[in-house]
């Protein structure tokens, strides 16, 4: 890939036909003659195996796009000309109505930044968060990098893959165990981590 430049399908292409002539070759090796046979009963299992575990992905992206501007593609274009998705306008209606110091600024944006990973996507909101960010600094005269990095971490943390159920589908899957056991397991250190880490960026601004 590095010598011939090779990049998206034709790199997907490239690993995907050296995994299969691996298969290929290890099968022979030890399956002897019935090599290509267990060729097969393998490449089944392993479809069989990647449908189980992405399969719940695709929940997952519903709840990613009906959150974001993927609402009016699918329902229709009922929401206002200045939205920017179902739960990003909760994070900026919360972000309207709250008076301003740097505490309260703080807390808003992790608040915002939770709020928008609720999606369990865990990036959908960095845009906004970024953009309420700087409108913060500008009303008290923090710093926009410190506010900034707290939506988006606060962001993650909900709806990267740590609190959110739906987003740890396809990590429960793979593992085995209950997304919903996971979650409820991750809630206290990840509570803990949001605050210690909201109350480091009062400190900071």
């Amino acid at each position: 890939m590095s010598i011939l430049k090779l990049q998206g399908g034709d790199a997907t292409a490239l690993i995907g036909g050296t995994s299969v002539f691996i298969l290929l070759l290890l099968c022979v090796v030890a399956h002897k003659k019935q090599g290509l046979e267990k060729t097969t009963s393998y490449f089944i299992q392993g479809f069989q195996f990647g449908f189980k575990v992405f399969g719940p992905v695709i929940p997952i992206a519903a709840f990613f796009y009906l959150g974001d501007s993927g609402f009016t593609q699918i329902i229709d274009d009922y929401l206002p000309a200045a939205s920017h998705g179902i739960v990003n306008d909760l994070g900026v209606g919360l972000a309207a109505v709250v008076p301003l110091t740097k505490g309260i600024a703080v807390v808003t944006l992790a608040v915002v930044g939770a709020i928008t990973g609720l999606d369990g996507s865990g990036f959908s909101g960095i845009s906004l968060a970024g953009s309420i960010g700087s409108l913060f600094d500008k009303a008290i005269g923090g710093s926009t990098a410190t506010l900034i990095a707290l939506g988006q971490i606060t962001a993650i943390f909900v709806g990267g893959g740590t609190l959110i159920p739906w987003a740890l589908i396809p990590a429960a899957a793979i593992c085995n165990v209950s997304p919903f056991e996971l979650a409820r397991r991750n809630l206290l250190p990840m509570a803990i981590g949001l605050v210690v880490t909201t109350i480091v960026a009062v400190f900071l601004l």
